[in-house]
């Protein structure tokens, strides 16, 4: 009874240190959550589906959709689509070449397409998966000064005629204001990536010297390397990760850090008023 006690103990030990393993990561997590949400707040699944419904109604089309880039997985995956047509395409994935989304991903280059029938970069097998099959694609990549994060399409106008030059440039004014929020919507795809990251991590057992559980120390550097592999190693992550460190910092070693950005600020002041662009 000694024996089964002890075990019980035991196990109940274990239970604890990771129950309070698993609170230290979720608290330095949502640290991190915390800063670059305030860095650069998330935008949410209504605000791309107001995006997609305002350019189906700017050009009156059958259906627009917004495609996103998944880094992890290597696909684009329709997050948004408005208009008659536009519901089927919503969660389909493709290939970054695939199709003339794919091209115009790929490329950097926006395109009209008249007749698709006639384009062989067309892939009737994949309209098909989304119940509808257009005569007339017109195509913009999401552009910023980070890269390609993803493409808008929008399937024939609903007077019937072909796509113009005029349309083509409605659309790539309308896919550069969506580029911002399209953008801060892949931080929610980041923050799921390091929340599974870390607890995945964490749930792999304990450190390899034996201690029962990780310490706090160690809680921070298996989410920072979380944080650290998110795809593109994106700077804003690297911010995020630096500030959820300093909440544990001395004051005056944050002290220290404040000045170190008030000067990096009055640098890039600088090279505003003087008309250069940073390095890098």
């Amino acid at each position: 009874m000694t024996e089964r006690g002890g075990a019980g103990d035991a196990r109940s030990t274990d239970r604890d240190h990771g129950s309070s393993a698993a609170l230290d990561a979720l608290i330095a997590i949502a640290i991190r959550l915390a800063a670059v949400e305030r860095l650069a707040p998330p935008a949410t699944g209504p605000a791309l589906r107001a995006i997609a419904e305002a350019a189906a109604a700017a050009l009156r089309v059958t259906a627009a959709s917004i495609a996103l880039h998944d880094p992890v997985a290597n696909v684009l995956v329709f997050r948004a689509a408005a208009g008659p047509q536009g519901e089927g395409v919503l969660g389909l994935a493709i290939a970054p070449n695939e199709g003339i989304a794919g091209y115009a991903f790929a490329t950097g280059q926006p395109l009209a397409i008249a007749d698709v029938a006639t384009d062989p970069r067309f892939e009737r097998e994949t309209a098909e998966r989304t119940g509808y099959v257009p005569r007339s694609v017109l195509a913009v990549p999401l552009v910023d000064e980070e890269g390609i994060i993803g493409v808008m399409e929008w399937l024939d106008r609903l007077d019937g005629a072909p796509f113009d030059l005029t349309d083509l440039e409605v659309a790539t004014r309308v896919a550069a204001a969506a580029t911002a929020t399209a953008r801060a919507t892949l931080l929610d795809q980041d923050a799921a990536r390091l929340l599974r990251g870390a607890l995945a991590a964490l749930a792999a057992g304990p450190p390899a010297d034996g201690s029962p559980a990780l310490h706090r120390d160690a809680i921070e550097a298996l989410v920072a390397e979380a944080t650290g592999r998110l795809v593109g190693d994106d700077p804003l992550w690297r911010l995020a990760d630096r500030i959820g460190q300093l909440r544990a910092a001395d004051p005056a070693d944050v002290d220290l850090a404040v000045d170190w950005l008030d000067a990096l600020l009055a640098r890039t002041r600088r090279r505003s008023r003087s008309g250069r662009r940073p390095r890098g």
